[in-house]
């Protein structure tokens, strides 16, 4: 920890029954439903005590990203609370109201909505709901067993949510404690090994896409710009450029390791795969059987959306009405070997095809890195908690069916994870649309209670032979008889 010793005034007798960590769509996602809950207890003090902690100063939700007209990739119905509460004063619906839009809406007939709408509305909750804490950053969570409580060391630093107007003021230290845990961290962007030593240098523009709207004035006066990365990031970003730059001087690039630039599984039995029902198939699966299934599926999720594509090759066949093609490469299948700085400030890439075996070399003045996010990992914030960890055969931590990790039944305390569980919980786990089934499962989890009905089935498909029960429902007959009931 960093500042002065001086600490938080809180209660020590006071313990929260959640305390959440990080404050994303996900985390926000949960501190709705648990303050949903508490009203559904009558909303006395202390009926349900949460809080949540953020260390950026206020929420944001992939802010190089919000590229004019760039529209979710799922229904408005994905927002924080509907699928699971859907009177909720914190849904979608609720947010136009409250702003006056709901007629407006109702005319646009609109179900995906934009992203840079999404955030506003994620920033509306943010700046309406009790219980959270900005500019706070968490450093450490232990379980102090004499108490039967998690202990949760943060640092609120200057120009927290309590101090807006004193940025500079110095770092202070804080404690809560807490019943449970919740911790949704989000992820990070991925920068791959041979370009990071570009990525971090001054002076060269070689840049995440997670940047991308910070760095737009810039790379629109490049002269050449290569974009590597052919998820829908990647497309959305090389479209924003193609149409910015004159008719047959574009001077682009685009690149993939993918053989091809592909639309995202987008069929409504496909979609399936973002059930709870599969969900739970997933988790039953055997640990190698989960790890071989969840590469498989990259264009459930990394693909680009028909729209987005054929707005791109809309754009392209503009380009050709006089004659002439437009000065844009678009090559997939090609790998990125190495690269390196050349004049001062061009970037060279040295590519090699992975298909055809080839090599070759691209100078370029600009490189946009669509190469996705990856999770952050939990270890330095869990480091007191590493010897009461349960870990599967690739040292990862266990998650059971109901998200809490697997610790020493020393630890009576649960701690729950939100889109760190991919490797149990299959492709879901990132996805918009599962947040409020998932916050929904931990409340109903940690309190024992079903304050929030949920669905036994979801899916037409059934993924198994063998049918998985949603923990704590009725048991339901499963899709096939198993033939040692047969008759």
């Amino acid at each position: 920890m960093t500042g002065t010793s001086a600490h938080v005034a809180y209660d020590p007798h006071q313990p929260r029954d959640l305390v959440g960590i990080g404050i994303g769509p996900f985390g926000l996602s949960l501190a709705a439903l648990a303050h949903g809950l508490r009203q559904r207890e009558g909303g006395r003090p202390g009926d349900f005590g949460f809080a949540f902690y953020e260390q950026r100063p206020a929420f944001h939700w992939h802010p190089g990203l919000l590229i004019d007209g760039a529209t979710l990739q799922v229904p408005f119905l994905a927002d924080l609370v509907t699928l699971a509460d859907p009177a909720s004063p914190w849904s979608f619906l609720s947010y136009l109201k409250a702003r006056e839009r709901l007629f407006p809406f109702y005319f646009a007939e609109r179900f995906h909505i934009q992203r840079a709408e999404y955030d506003a509305y994620c920033r509306w909750v943010s700046e309406s709901l009790p219980g959270l804490h900005f500019g706070h950053r968490v450093d450490s969570v232990r379980w102090n067993a004499e108490r039967t409580l998690f202990e949760v060391d943060f640092t609120r630093t200057g120009g927290a949510d309590d101090a807006p107007d004193a940025p500079d003021a110095p770092d202070v230290l804080g404690r809560a404690y807490a019943r449970n845990v919740a911790i949704g961290i989000g992820t990070e962007p991925h920068i791959p090994v041979p370009l990071k030593p570009l990525a971090d240098a001054p002076g060269v523009r070689v840049l995440h896409s997670a940047d991308y709207l910070a760095h737009r004035e810039q790379l629109l006066a490049a002269g050449h710009v290569t974009v590597i990365g052919s998820g829908q990031s990647g497309a959305e970003i090389f479209l924003d450029l193609l149409r910015a730059r004159p008719t047959g001087s574009e001077r682009l690039h685009w690149l993939s390791r993918t053989e091809a630039f592909a639309p995202m599984e987008y069929s409504k039995l496909g979609l399936e795969h973002f059930t709870p029902d599969y969900t739970r198939y997933f988790h039953a699966l055997p640990e190698a059987v989960r790890d071989r299934l969840v590469p498989g599926q990259w264009q459930l999720h990394k693909g680009i959306d028909t729209e987005t594509i054929a707005a791109i090759h809309d754009e392209l066949y503009r380009r050709t009405l006089h004659g002439g093609w437009p000065d844009a490469v678009l090559t997939p299948g090609v790998r990125v070997r190495t690269a390196g700085r050349v004049a001062t400030t061009k970037v060279e890439l040295h590519l090699e095809h992975l298909q055809q075996g080839t090599r070759s070399r691209l100078t370029t003045d600009a490189v946009v890195l669509a190469t996705g996010y990856r999770e952050r990992p939990l270890d330095r914030l869990l480091a007191g908690l590493d010897a009461q960890m349960c870990r599967d055969r690739s040292e990862r931590p266990l998650v059971d069916s109901e998200f809490r990790l697997v610790l020493d039944p020393g630890v009576t305390g649960s701690v729950y994870v939100q889109n760190a569980e991919r490797h149990t919980h299959g492709v879901g786990a990132p996805d918009l649309g599962l947040a409020a089934w998932r916050s929904a499962t931990i409340l109903n989890s940690l309190t024992g209670k079903e304050h929030y009905p949920l669905p036994r089935r979801t899916a037409f498909t059934s993924f198994g032979l063998e049918h998985q029960e949603a923990p704590g429902l009725p048991a339901q007959a499963p899709p096939f008889t198993p033939l040692a009931e047969r008759s």
